[in-house]
């Protein structure tokens, strides 16, 4: 059981070996036009607790300072900052200063739309269970 989910993993794999080679083609001819390894750096990025709760509230509001940041997550203004940057790294977050003040934001619509819609799964699954 996991996260209060069951799995069963009877019969998941093929008794048989059989390949579709213009499957296999096709896509490997797709995966060779895009940099697996820093989309994987992204996922890994937002599989931390923290930086995935900042990502949801910066793809809720549109815009946040390091200070609301950091009360929405529980943590010093430091810990919320250090997140972000590495969001920002990422190409996740952007940012903007504005006096004394840094508000950041999602970098673009697709990275909001790629975290709603991965909430939005989360909770379908909650409820099948």
């Amino acid at each position: 059981m996991l996260n209060g989910v069951a799995y069963l993993f009877e019969n998941d794999v093929c008794e048989v070996t059989c390949v579709d080679q213009t499957k296999v083609n096709r896509v490997r001819a797709a995966l060779q036009g895009h940099n697996t390894i820093d989309v994987a750096k992204i996922f890994k990025a937002l599989s931390d607790d923290t930086r995935i709760k900042i990502t949801y509230a910066l793809s809720i509001e549109p815009e946040l300072c390091v200070c609301d940041v950091a009360n929405i997550v529980g943590s010093s203004v430091a810990t919320a900052s250090h997140h972000l940057r590495h969001l920002r790294k990422l190409g996740i977050a952007k940012y903007r200063k504005e006096g004394k003040l840094v508000f950041y934001s999602i970098d673009d619509e697709h990275v909001r739309q790629l975290i709603q819609v991965t909430f939005s799964h989360q909770k379908e699954v909650e409820e099948r269970v």
